[in-house]
C-alpha cells in the first residue's frame, strides 16, 4: 500500500477528495458537455424572448450577419 503525506494547509478548511486522474478527466469532460448544453438552451430561451418582444432584427439571409 502506498502512503502520502498531505500538508494540513491543503486539508484544513474543506473536504479532501482523492480521485484517479482518468476519473477526474471523465468528470471534467462530462461537466463541460453539460455546461455547453445548458448555455445553448439559455441562449435559445433568451433569443426566443427577445424575438417575442420585437428586439431582434429580421434576418432574410446569412449574408446580413
Amino acid at each position: 500500500m502506498s502512503s502520502i503525506i498531505i500538508p494540513k494547509g491543503l486539508a484544513a478548511g474543506d473536504d479532501l477528495v482523492v480521485v484517479p486522474k482518468r476519473q477526474l478527466d471523465a468528470l471534467i469532460a462530462g461537466a463541460v458537455d453539460k455546461i455547453m448544453e445548458q448555455e445553448i438552451l439559455r441562449w435559445s430561451r433568451d433569443a426566443k424572448r427577445r424575438h417575442r418582444a420585437g428586439k431582434l432584427p429580421e434576418l432574410t439571409s446569412l449574408r446580413e450577419l
